[in-house]
């Protein structure tokens, strides 16, 4: 019994490490056969920003240059972005995605950008079963209110967060845009919706920012303006000069956008300060609040109730967004140096392919700190109750050996004195494997009180019934201890049992609740995000199982064969009295020798 326990321990030990050993570490999952990685430095070598932008959607251009093309879904839906962890899926939107023109476009949700250090995503693809999972209301932060990569010609532009502030009117789209597509301004204007979303608050936090191209026409030209009544926010160019106007306040002028090229204009107003700052950069200033706007704004011509208005806005746009709160420098600035048409911000590396992994493996990968915590926790349970089982079920054997020898030595020396084999084996004529028995100690102590009793009385004669009942009582309380001494740490196992499942379901509760804290706070609710959480929680409370159920299979196999032990005693405490009753009865009726 106790190889074959040592044998399955060690075959438990194999099976747990073999996924380990077959799968390669650092790959995210099985299924998707490639991946690359993406290096995003926004340090000196790379961006060079200010400040850490934090949370930033990061537009990634994909083209022959950079990348094959070659096993990916003709619609790019097997993309999946995974953080440097190994394990934090991010969220994308796919803006565009052609491999017969080898050119894709796609955002992904960066949750700390920082120009410390550069840092690496990885993109996997190469799954043809795997569905679609970009989403742009996960990759924009809620106070996005609308943002526009024009990305659908012939139609109005659609909105990518979840306000659903769709444009009201169809816009030529135009050529060589800056990301993607971009539209063409000038012969209309392109409305926005007046919803409440969009309502401004009186001296409420701002930002809008758009790539622009202006054209040759000359003057003062509106590309964003919102007018209620009195109160009026105009952004504009003039002579190719960016400004900003709140209430007739307009601006100083400051440089003018190179003719033909794109540039980053953004509008950031917060604190009764609105701020100009062109490709990432502050090019003007205004001291005042934004007034409280209900009205609907237009992107491309002046608003109506302008006494004198605007001209429209001649030149290209793209990427609109528009923000309920005072965007950082520092994003304004990587969103001007990543989605330019040569960002210093991105790098690509050689894609490489999967020597496969398991899923067990991917799923240990997923676990966290807390989760290890539990699992080595069960992982000392399960050593300290296999190393009893192992220990006990060694006693227990060759207790029951000793004893089945023992045995079967006594019953060959039935009909002659009890004290013959104590004899036997001062004489060395004895089986030593019968020493290991508990019967053997039970006999031992029996013929040690027969002595004692006949040393007492002077006497080799005649025991009385109350001195057999009390060499039983000496028997008995050898059985006592020889059981006390089976039953010794059985109560760990039954603590196995019992605690085992609870531990582990503790380290499952645990870790969901995690998994949907840390989803809720990154805005991220995709079964992507949430799945390698729960399944590395759900682990716990495997590990639990599989710690409780070999001890509880042990735990009843060991009771079995203690009370086999027990009951072997309790027949052989029976069967010594009766011969010893016996044997003194027969010494009673012989006559005594004159």
């Amino acid at each position: 019994m106790d190889r074959l326990l040592t044998r399955l321990l060690l075959l438990l030990l194999a099976l747990s490490a073999l996924p380990a050993w077959a799968a390669d570490a650092g790959w995210w999952q099985a299924e998707w056969q490639y991946r690359k990685p993406i290096t995003i430095d926004a340090g000196p070598q790379g961006a060079g920003l200010a400040a850490d932008p934090g949370r930033t959607p990061v537009l990634l251009r994909l083209h022959t240059g950079n990348f094959g093309f070659d096993g990916v879904q003709d619609a790019g839906n097997d993309l999946r972005f995974v953080s440097a962890d190994g394990r934090t899926v991010l969220a994308h939107q796919i803006e565009q995605f052609d491999p017969l023109l080898g050119l894709a476009l796609v955002w992904v949700d960066v949750p700390n950008l920082s120009a410390g250090a550069p840092q690496t995503v990885w993109m996997y693809y190469g799954n043809s079963k795997a569905p679609a999972s970009g989403n742009g209301q996960q990759v924009f932060d809620p106070d996005y209110t609308l943002v526009y990569h024009f990305a659908d010609a012939n139609a109005p532009a659609r909105d990518t967060t979840a306000y659903g502030n769709n444009a009201g009117a169809v816009v030529p789209p135009a050529e060589g845009a800056v990301i993607g597509r971009g539209v063409q301004l000038g012969a209309g204007p392109l409305p926005l919706p007046a919803s409440a979303s969009l309502a401004q608050a009186a001296g409420a936090a701002f930002t809008l920012s758009a790539w622009i191209k202006p054209g040759m026409q000359p003057g003062a030209q509106a590309i964003y303006a919102r007018r209620d009544g009195s109160a009026e926010l105009l952004v504009g160019i003039d002579n190719r000069v960016p400004f900003v106007q709140v209430n007739g306040q307009r601006s100083a002028p400051g440089q003018p956008i190179p003719e033909g090229q794109w540039a980053h204009l953004a509008v950031v107003a917060d604190k009764g300060s609105v701020q100009l700052l062109l490709n990432g950069r502050p090019a003007a200033q205004l001291a005042a609040d934004l007034p409280a706007l209900s009205t609907a704004a237009v992107v491309g011509a002046d608003a109506p109730g302008a006494a004198t208005p605007l001209a429209n806005f001649d030149g290209a746009l793209d990427e609109l967004r528009v923000s309920k709160v005072a965007r950082p420098a520092a994003l304004l600035q990587a969103d001007a140096v990543a989605q330019g048409a040569d960002s210093r911000m991105i790098g690509y590396g050689a894609d490489e392919q999967s020597t496969g992994q398991s899923h067990f493996a991917f799923i240990l990968k997923a676990m966290p700190f807390d989760a290890w915590v539990v699992v080595a926790i069960l992982g000392l349970m399960m050593l300290m109750s296999w190393a009893i089982m192992i220990a006990k079920g060694r006693h227990f054997g060759r207790t029951s050996k000793a004893n089945a020898v023992f045995t079967e030595t006594f019953g060959q020396l039935a009909g002659v004195p009890l004290r013959t084999l104590a004899d036997m084996d001062r004489q060395g004529k004895a089986p030593a494997a019968m020493r290991d028995g508990s019967l053997w100690r039970i006999y031992q102590v029996a013929i040690d009180e027969m002595q004692q009793r006949h040393q007492r009385d002077g006497s080799s004669g005649y025991l009385g019934a109350a001195t057999i009942a009390a060499i039983r009582a000496s028997m008995d309380a050898v059985m006592v201890r020889e059981q006390e001494a089976m039953s010794k740490r059985m109560n760990w196992l039954s603590t196995t049992i019992e605690g085992a499942p609870y531990v582990g379901l503790f380290g499952t509760v645990i870790g969901i609740m995690l998994v949907f804290v840390v989803a809720a706070m990154a805005g991220a609710v995709d079964i992507n995000s949430v799945a390698p959480g729960m399944a590395a929680a759900l682990l716990c409370t495997a590990a639990g199982l599989g710690v409780a159920i070999p001890a509880l299979f042990g735990y009843n196999y060991l009771g079995a064969r203690a009370e086999a032990i027990g009951a072997d005693m309790s027949v052989f405490i029976d069967e010594f009295a009766a011969r010893l009753a016996e044997e003194q009865d027969l010494r009673a009726a012989a006559p005594v020798q004159g």
